[in-house]
Parts: C-alpha cells; structure tokens; sequence
C-alpha cells in the first residue's frame, strides 16, 4: 500500500510482515506467528549500505516521519534521497502489529488479558525476523529513544558486525528502580478503571487517562511546566496545567489501547541488557558498533547520567547531551541539536 507522507516529495510505504515461524519469548511462552507493521521510505542504494532503522518509543507507530519530522523527511537530516529509512510498529502494539487485541491464531477470539508477557529483547527478535525477510544484510543507523533506545541497545548486541552505528536516546541499559515504579503507578491506575478486566477493546480507558497523566510528569521537568503552564492571573481552580494534563490523558485513550499500553510498560520494566550475559558492563563491552549515546540535562525519567554509562561501557561510545527544558520529551523535539550531533558523530574518524 502507498501512501503520501506529509511530505509531498516523498512516497511512504507501509507494509506487513507475517511470520509463521513461531518466536520463543524469554518467559518460555512462544508465539506461534506474528504480524509487524512497517513504512519505509525512500530507496536501497546498490551497495545496501543506506539502511537508517528507527525504533519507535512507547506509544509511537511506524509513520516515523510524522512523529519525527523534524529528523525524517525532505532536507532533513535522514533524508529519503540519501537514506532507506525502515521502521517498525513493535510488537504489542495496537498500530497494525500482533498486540493484545489481536486473534489468537486459529480462534475468532482476541487475546486480551492473555498476551503473552514480552521483553525489550523479544521485541528485538522480532524486529531481527524482519531484517531476515527484508533479505537487509547491514544496517548503517539504528535510531530509537526512549523504549525505542531500549531495544536498540539489545538488537545492536544481537545484530553485531551486521550494524555499523547505533544512536541511543534518552534511553538505558537497565531499567532503574525509578523508572519500574513510576511504569507500576500507571498500571495501578489502569487497575483502578472499574471496566479493567472485561474482555473488550475498550476496557481501561479511562484508566490509561490517568496512566498517561502521571506519565506526563516524568516526560517533562518541571521548568518547562514553569514556562508554558503557568497561570498569570490569580484563581482557585482552572488551572492551565490541570487542563493540559487532562487534555494528554484524553488524547492518548482515543489513539491507543490500555492492554498494549500495559504490555508495553512491563517490556520496558524487564529491560536489563545484561540479564544472563554476564551482566549489563560486558554486554555493552561486547556491541561492535559504533554508538553515539545522547541524554538530555534536563530528563527525570531516564537520567543522563544513564546515557553516559553507556558510552562510557561501550567500546567504540560517544556521548552527547541536548540541553532543554523539555525534560525526557526533548528527543523528540530538539531537532537542531539532534541534528548537529549526528553530524559530528558521522564525520568522526572511525
């Protein structure tokens, strides 16, 4: 199916993948086949060496030029002229890819509360199952923030001499502590919704709302609410950021799905690159690729100095850091930084 990206210039494809060759999970469930939704854009040059994937963050899709405009698209810095630029829905996700909603294979009946549990490392080998069947046998660029950095760390340990780069943003090789309990308080707030629990599409809706409430508060920093929600005249109620935190709760339950939202949540809360490979420090040790790690000063959800240990671990590491108001939320918004840091890295001698 074509379709015409915002950018007129620019043809967009979107495909789907279906494997029916059964994956293995690391909880020892297996699904016996799946689907992936992906876009591409742009073309494989003749030497296969143009292969840009993005990997989306939590509740992103495949539409990669949209969510990342001011990265992907008609001079811009991954420019479809010059690059093959692929992403993939991730698996569990409502955007076209096996996820919660979908049929259990041979059955008229979704899987709902019965989807299998997932991990960021599962995610990669299916995100790999594509990369097989797309017959691609180098990727220049693996991109992704966030979630999206999370399975690019474990593919990139996965991919080895078959990646040449691999940019992690505002991402971690171990879920903290932190991050696990904020996932939970949201997940506690999904519970609460009375229609959790019934086996319909729309159940937990209004509690993914306040899920995505509390979420909002660890994607932005507090001076950034300082500067675009403050209220000038003085009030007892109606407050701007009340408003705006109701308005991306709101938002996010007319676009996407509590059970994906759940199952997602908990693929990042199992993320440990280290887990039974000696641990997180020779893990990065042992990914040949070059990696550019950028954290931004100002995230409270994965912590800069989260993006620094990686590089630091990393034997062929680079770190950057954006610096933003915006909190977390600034790898998908500082453009020019991102711009001017991949530029360096790129014409660094290898």
């Amino acid at each position: 199916m074509n379709l015409k990206s915002q950018f007129a210039s620019i043809t967009m494809s979107q495909e789907l993948f279906h494997s029916s060759t059964p994956l293995e999970l690391e909880s020892g469930e297996i699904l016996n086949e799946f689907d992936l939704t992906y876009s591409t854009y742009g073309q494989l040059n003749k030497k296969k060496t143009n292969v840009v994937w993005v990997i989306h963050a939590l509740t992103g899709d495949s539409n990669a030029s949209e969510w990342w405009n001011g990265l992907i698209g008609e001079d811009k810095f991954f420019d479809p002229s010059r690059y093959f630029i692929i992403c993939a829905n991730l698996l569990g996700s409502c955007y076209g890819s096996t996820c919660p909603l979908s049929n259990i294979p041979d059955s008229d009946q979704p899987y709902y509360y019965d989807f299998p549990e997932l991990t960021t490392r599962d995610l990669a080998a299916s995100l790999e199952r594509l990369r097989e069947f797309l017959g691609i046998e180098q990727i220049h660029t693996l991109i992704g923030g966030s979630l999206g950095g999370q399975v690019g760390l474990e593919w990139a340990y996965l991919l080895g001499k078959k990646l040449s780069n691999a940019v992690i943003l505002a991402s971690t090789a171990k879920t903290s502590p932190w991050v696990i309990g904020i996932n939970e308080a949201q997940r506690m707030a999904i519970e609460a919704d009375k229609t959790w629990g019934e086996r319909t599409e729309s159940a937990g809706k209004k509690g993914l709302e306040a899920a995505r409430a509390i979420a909002m508060l660890s994607y932005r920093h507090p001076d950034d609410f300082q500067k675009k929600q403050l209220d000038f005249e003085e009030k007892l109620d109606g407050f701007k950021a009340a408003s705006y935190i109701r308005y991306q709760g709101n938002k996010i339950s007319k676009r996407f799905n509590a059970m994906s939202y759940w199952t997602l949540s908990k693929a990042m809360d199992s993320h440990d690159l280290g887990r039974k490979r000696g641990g997180v420090k020779k893990a990065l040790s042992e990914i040949t690729a070059r990696i550019l790690a950028i954290g931004v000063n100002s995230d409270l959800l994965f912590l800069s100095e989260e993006s620094r240990f990686i590089s630091e671990h990393a034997p062929k590491g680079r770190f950057k850091e954006i610096n933003s108001t915006a909190g977390h939320d600034a790898f998908l918004i500082e453009f020019e930084q991102l711009s001017y840091f991949l530029k360096s890295f790129y014409l660094e001698v290898k």
